[in-house]
């Protein structure tokens, strides 16, 4: 029986961004299942589970994030600007749309949008906070226009918060986070041992 992974991830992630393909990848080659989950990681985790803006963290927090970025992209051979021109960037419009996606089309194709967002905002500095920017996004994936209303309907919002609750009830407090059967991996650094427990 093929196991699901619980995907949690705010569409502004740069960690997310660094881990999207290798994580589908994995899931793919896993026969596991996504749901695809993005959440409100700001407002509504960070508040409950400590977590805090980047702004707000210590200069030597920010300053070492800015070197993992570096690292690790240099290691996936993955592009990505360090200080993007939209950023930080709100990411809830985003979040709604690939849950529309996701609710109409299916996880396949928002796994395939949520991708675009991330690089959208990490190699290509587009404002994913634009609607414009989204309905050039869904154009590039082959998914219709509609979808942005879909992602302003209140069915997409509904489902925005209860994924959300949902993961500060799984105890996620970072993005991405991946849960499987219950048991957290947080981090796309922690690939590797969600790869060996779908595997197991």
């Amino acid at each position: 029986m093929s196991l699901t992974v619980d995907y949690y991830f705010a569409p502004q992630s740069p960690w997310a961004y660094l881990g999207h393909a290798r994580f589908q990848r994995i899931a793919r080659e896993a026969g596991a299942q996504v749901r695809v989950m993005p959440i409100d990681l700001g407002g509504r985790v960070f508040p409950v589970s400590g977590g805090l803006p980047l702004a707000k963290r210590a200069p030597q927090r920010q300053a070492y994030r800015l070197l993992e970025l570096e690292r690790f992209a240099r290691w996936l051979q993955v592009p990505i600007h360090l200080h993007p021109r939209f950023f930080p960037v709100q990411g809830d419009d985003a979040a709604r749309l690939i849950i529309a996606v996701d609710q109409h089309d299916g996880a396949d194709a928002a796994m395939a949008l949520a991708g675009a967002v991330l690089s959208a905002c990490w190699a290509q500095e587009l404002n994913i906070s634009d609607e414009a920017t989204l309905a050039g996004l869904l154009e590039r994936c082959g998914l219709p226009a509609q979808r942005i209303e879909d992602g302003h309907s209140q069915a997409a919002q509904l489902r925005y918060e209860a994924d959300t609750q949902r993961a500060v009830d799984a105890g996620v407090f970072g993005a991405p986070s991946y849960v499987v059967d219950g048991e957290l991996f947080w981090g796309q650094d922690r690939l590797d041992f969600l790869e060996r427990r779908l595997r197991a």
